[in-house]
């Protein structure tokens, strides 16, 4: 490998926002904020918003009520306007 030329691959904590899961592996990714590990080394965390901890596929829940929530939202937003459009 050439001198100078790849990223750094370090130990990196990834933060999983969503159920507050953190996992530590190597990474090229960086980050301004650090925590204190299990082990009592400090490292660059990374925040996700899904990891295989919290993402219905690998964890076989599903969430219906934020599914509903985007149906409310969407009928708030664009219900009235397709209401207009074919009354007129």
């Amino acid at each position: 490998m050439k001198k100078g030329i790849h990223p750094d691959y370090d130990y990196v904590v990834f933060r999983d926002t969503s159920c507050g899961a953190t996992f530590r592996i190597r990474s090229t990714c960086t980050s301004k904020k650090t925590m204190v590990w299990e082990d009592g080394n400090t490292y660059p965390v990374v925040d996700l918003d899904v990891s295989s901890a919290s993402h219905p596929f690998y964890t076989g829940h599903q969430r219906k009520a934020s599914a509903e929530g985007r149906v409310a939202r969407f009928q708030q937003r664009f219900g009235k306007v397709s209401r207009q459009a074919t009354e007129s």
